[in-house]
Formats: C-alpha cells, sequence, structure tokens
C-alpha cells in the first residue's frame, strides 16, 4: 500500500526549516516594542509641559553625560549579557571598562561631574546595532530581546523618576488623612512596628535600610538566576522575574495619581516639615476624625498606594521559590525585611501593603498566563485580584471612619479578603505549574499502533527546529525552569 509522503516544511537561506508560528510572537514583540515607546514618548510631552526632562531625553543624555547611577547601567548590562557567550561576555565588560576609564579621564582633566556607566550603556547599544547589522532571523532576535531587557531596567527606573515627579506637581493635596483613619481597623501597623526600629536602632535601622534599599540588586540576581542558560539555548524563558518586576513599576505609579498619599513619616512626621498636620508618627496615633484631603507640597512623591516595594518583594519571593534553599530563604528574608522596613520606617501604612500585595499578584498571574496561555483559572484570579484591589481602594477613601469604628469588623475583612487572593493564586499557579508537567511527560504509545519514529535530536542552541508534540519548548521564549510556588 502506497503512503503519502510526509510533507517538511520549506528552508530559509539559512538551511533551516522556516517557522511560520514564531510569525505571531514576532509581531507581537513588536506591537509591545511600538506601544512602549509610545508610551516613554507621551510621558517626556507631559514632563516637559511640566518643566523637567523625561525619560528618553534623561536616558539619552547619559550616552555622554555622568550618569545617575552606574550600578544601574551595569545592571542592564548585566540582562543584556545574559544572551552572550562567556568569551562575549569578558570581551563586553573590557569594552565597557576602557570607556569608562577613558569617560573618567576626560571629566577629571575636564574637572566635570564624576560617575561611571557610560561604557556600559555603549556595550548595551552596540549588542543592538551587532544584531540588526550583522545576524538573522532567530539570532537578531535574540540579541535585540537582550537589548530591550537592559534598556527597559534603565527607562523603568527613570520612568519611575518621572511619574514621581508627575505626581508632586499634579496632585497638590494628599489622602493620608483617610489612609491613617483605615489603618485603625488595622491596628495601626507603621506606629507600632516605628517605636520597634526606634527601640531597637541602630542595629535593626541599619541592616533594613539594606534591605529596602538593595531590593533591586537582589531582584537583579535572582533575574540572572532564571536567565542563566539564555545563552545555551538560545532562548529566554516564557516568563521571568523582570518581566513582572517592569509591569508593576509601569502601572504602579498611575495608581499614585488616583489615590495620592505621601506615608506617615510625611503627614505626621518630621519629613514633613511645614506641610505636616502634626509631629505625632511613631509616638502619637492620630485622631480619628472626619479625614479631609491635606494640602502638601510640590516636591515630595505621592508614592504610597500601593506599596510597590511590597509588590517588588513579593514577586521576588515567588520567583524565588526555584532557586537552591539559599536562595528560597534569601528570598524570604528580602520579603519580611522589605515589610518592616516599609512600615517602621514610615514610608507606607499597613492599608499600603495589602494592597501591594494584591497588587502583585494579579499582575503576577497576568503575566505568567500572557506566557503560558489564558485559561478559566488564571482568568478568575486576574478578576479576582482587580476587583478586590478595586474595593480596597474604594473602602480606604468612602468608609475610614466605618473602618476605624469597627476595627473587629474590617481588620478581619481586610485580611480575609488579601488572603482570598493569596490562596486563589497559590492554587491556581499550583494547579498550572503540574499540568505543564503532565504535558512533558511521555505518553504511553497505544496498543495496536505502530509507534512513530523519534526525530532525531538537534544540538543545544539549534534555531529555526519546528515544534514537536504538546511541550512547553514549542516556544522559543519558554524553557523548562518555572518558579516552583509556596
Amino acid at each position: 500500500m502506497m503512503t503519502e509522503p510526509t510533507r517538511i516544511p520549506p528552508r530559509d537561506d539559512r538551511g533551516t526549516q522556516s517557522a511560520p508560528w514564531r510569525r505571531p510572537r514576532v509581531v507581537l514583540w513588536t506591537a509591545a516594542g511600538a506601544a512602549t515607546l509610545g508610551f516613554l514618548v507621551a510621558l517626556e510631552i507631559v514632563a516637559r509641559g511640566y518643566g523637567f526632562s523625561g525619560p528618553i531625553t534623561e536616558q539619552s543624555r547619559e550616552v555622554i553625560f555622568a550618569p545617575e547611577s552606574g550600578p544601574l547601567l551595569y545592571g542592564g548590562l548585566a540582562l543584556t549579557m545574559v544572551v552572550l557567550t562567556w568569551r562575549q561576555r569578558l570581551i563586553a565588560l573590557g569594552i565597557a571598562a576602557g570607556v569608562d576609564v577613558a569617560f573618567f579621564l576626560v571629566r577629571w582633566a575636564l574637572d566635570a561631574d564624576m560617575n561611571f556607566g557610560n561604557g556600559a550603556l555603549w556595550v548595551v547599544l552596540g549588542v543592538a546595532v551587532l544584531g540588526v547589522t550583522r545576524r538573522t532571523g532567530q539570532e537578531r532576535l535574540l540579541l535585540l530581546k537582550g537589548t530591550g531587557l537592559g534598556l527597559l531596567l534603565v527607562a523603568g527606573h527613570k520612568t519611575g523618576d518621572t511619574w514621581l515627579l508627575i505626581t508632586s506637581k499634579t496632585r497638590a493635596t494628599v489622602l493620608d488623612a483617610y489612609v491613617a483613619a483605615a489603618d485603625h481597623a488595622l491596628a495601626d501597623p507603621s506606629w507600632l512596628v516605628g517605636r520597634f526600629l526606634n527601640a531597637t536602632a541602630p542595629v535593626s535601622t541599619g541592616i533594613l535600610h539594606v534591605v529596602y534599599g538593595q531590593l533591586p540588586l537582589a531582584a537583579a540576581l535572582v533575574g540572572l538566576y532564571q536567565l542563566r542558560r539564555v545563552a545555551v539555548e538560545r532562548r529566554f524563558p516564557a516568563h521571568h522575574l523582570v518581566r513582572t518586576f517592569l509591569v508593576i513599576g509601569l502601572f504602579g505609579p498611575a495608581i499614585y495619581m488616583i489615590f495620592p498619599v505621601v506615608g506617615p513619616v510625611f503627614a505626621y512626621g518630621t519629613d514633613g516639615g511645614a506641610w505636616a498636620t502634626a509631629n505625632l508618627w511613631p509616638d502619637v496615633l492620630p485622631p480619628v476624625t472626619d479625614p479631609q484631603p491635606i494640602p502638601f507640597d510640590g516636591i515630595t512623591p505621592r508614592n504610597c498606594m500601593p506599596s510597590l516595594h511590597t509588590a517588588w518583594a513579593v514577586t521576588l519571593f515567588i520567583h524565588s521559590r526555584d532557586g537552591s534553599r539559599a536562595m528560597r530563604w534569601a528570598g524570604t528574608f528580602w520579603l519580611v525585611g522589605t515589610l518592616t522596613a516599609t512600615l517602621g520606617f514610615g514610608y507606607h501604612y499597613g492599608a499600603d501593603l495589602l494592597a501591594g500585595v494584591v497588587f502583585a499578584l494579579t499582575i503576577e498571574t497576568a503575566m505568567r498566563c500572557s506566557a503560558h496561555g489564558w485559561d478559566r483559572a488564571g482568568v478568575r484570579v486576574v478578576a479576582l485580584g482587580t476587583a478586590v484591589f478595586a474595593a480596597q481602594l474604594a473602602s480606604y477613601r468612602w468608609l475610614p471612619t466605618e473602618m476605624a469604628a469597627r476595627p473587629w469588623l474590617y481588620g478581619p475583612l481586610l485580611l480575609l479578603v488579601t488572603g482570598a487572593v493569596v490562596y486563589a493564586y497559590v492554587r491556581t499557579a499550583r494547579a498550572a505549574r503540574a499540568a505543564r508537567e503532565r504535558e512533558r511527560e511521555p505518553k504511553p504509545g497505544v496498543p495496536g499502533q505502530r509507534p512513530t519514529p523519534a526525530e532525531p535530536a538537534k544540538a543545544v542552541g539549534t534555531t529555526g527546529a519546528a515544534p514537536t508534540g504538546t511541550d512547553d519548548s514549542q516556544d522559543p521564549d519558554a524553557t523548562d525552569a518555572e518558579p516552583e510556588l509556596v
């Protein structure tokens, strides 16, 4: 009996099988890049309207002038180098150091501002030029992704700074009195932890200042661990820490515009200066009266609701679960330390932290589903998180006196709805992970059916391989490394 010959996908000019299933991914990346560029341009225009430069100008000037943060630029270079081989990484670091030494000598001779990091930015941009001019196909896309990842880390930081300046210029009043009243339902945790740190200073405050300030460094280390195999496998994981970190930093400041809050150390402490309502934090609880918006200066950022430090620490904790025991303990330590610092230093209220937890888990679920596919469970978690987050903001704004008058009811209720989001996230994420692991397991042969010959194994790093089966490895951006959830 004659059988129909097997159809082999056409090959491109490099001799590899063309993959039309990659085209939607390329279109998606192009659309995401265009949307990001449009957002940055819009933010630049708004910033210019208020008399200061935006993220595009600030990042562009660092090609020549002294950077604001050298470590941040080298962190971006480290993310870009995940797509390079070890030999290429050494060359990249050598070039970056050489450029920085040259800039240092010129600035020293001209008595200009001294800092480092220009070399790192030059190398990141050079990788993009190399990808466009000397690479093709999947290899070009990989280098451009690495460049985009490094630049987004720096742009995200500068975008956040611009957002904070906009909040201080556009929101003349703050809603701290509302959140402080609602925080009575949670037993005023900022005042309690603030007193604890004052009693245990300087040991506790010294440690927590490092934990709070080095959260980006801890996140970079976890992110680099998750991306450690990109150079070998020539593809990014479908989902990793940096994606969620960037999206949290992108959308979080937009909530600041809706719910401007400066924090207890400014609204009720000495850091607020003449704009503070009184010098109450952390020794005296603010009275529960009919809350009103508080006029505040045009400098202090309105960056409390939700607590993005809490959101980032929760994300770091989740993604550290797939590491070694030391990394898991470090993720837990950074989460507990960050929560303690945000409260004890008076930067946030307890209500901010609960909102930050819900905000982080909602975005993390959305990013995971966008990478691995949407299902009903994921949609339910995103819908639940969005509803709970909106309910939290609404209750803080319109029910603060009721919450303060009935802490026995509203305190447990706030913890309950936040715990419901945590439980739904953990249950859904574990189920999704188990389902993907089952898909990767070899399926037993059907009795009486002739087994299909296996395709010859391809060397690691081969591009253009056609997808087989239902495994996640069909996706050029997917790897088997995924966070092991709590």
